[in-house]
């Protein structure tokens, strides 16, 4: 205890006593110490996580109208496919079978059990992977459940690790699926 103070004293009057007891320029100092934490702490707890979002809303609000144009293209192709007849079975099979015939020829094979269809690849052009998917939807309304795809290993390089070949330019050749993927055809 210092001396002057009563024990009936509240810390409050300690502390105006206190401040009384320095000088002007000490108590300026405190003052603008003070003032300055307060600053910071407006600026940290309020100014700046504001700043934060306004900054981000931008790009934010762009990959949302993004999300938002893309969300509504889906929703419209729902629709038209939800307006499509019912699809036959048989015709839906039958569909199947002949677009892998013509899209993808002898790089697959198509085996039919149910209500499900495996295709087999082995060296199928990604390009022509990407035309038959889309035409298995649209004409058989046959629906991916499950893909396993590698992608294929070219003849050339295949050929080149077991007989020694001259070096020549190499010319980027297209990339090849090797795999199967499973469709569920329509239901009886």
């Amino acid at each position: 205890m210092t001396p002057g103070m009563h024990r009936t004293d509240s810390p409050s009057s300690a502390l105006q006593a206190r401040w009384q007891a320095l000088a002007p320029r000490e108590q300026n100092l405190l003052l603008a110490a003070g003032a300055l934490v307060a600053a910071a702490l407006l600026w940290w707890l309020a100014l700046a996580p504001a700043l934060q979002t306004l900054r981000g809303a931008g790009p934010r609000h762009a990959a949302l109208d993004a999300q938002l144009q893309r969300m509504q293209a889906l929703q419209a192709e729902a629709v038209q496919l939800q307006a499509l007849p019912r699809a036959n079975p048989d015709e839906a099979q039958r569909a199947l079978q002949a677009s892998v015939t013509e899209t993808l020829g002898a790089s697959a094979r198509l085996a039919l059990a149910g209500d499900r269809a495996t295709l087999t690849l082995r060296g199928t052009p990604a390009d022509a992977l990407a035309a038959w998917l889309a035409q298995a939807r649209a004409n058989a309304r046959a629906v991916p459940q499950e893909m396993h795809l590698v992608r294929a290993q070219p003849a050339e390089s295949r050929a080149a690790r077991t007989a020694p070949q001259p070096e020549r330019p190499q010319a980027t050749a297209p990339v090849r699926w090797d795999g199967t993927i499973v469709l569920a055809l329509p239901q009886r």
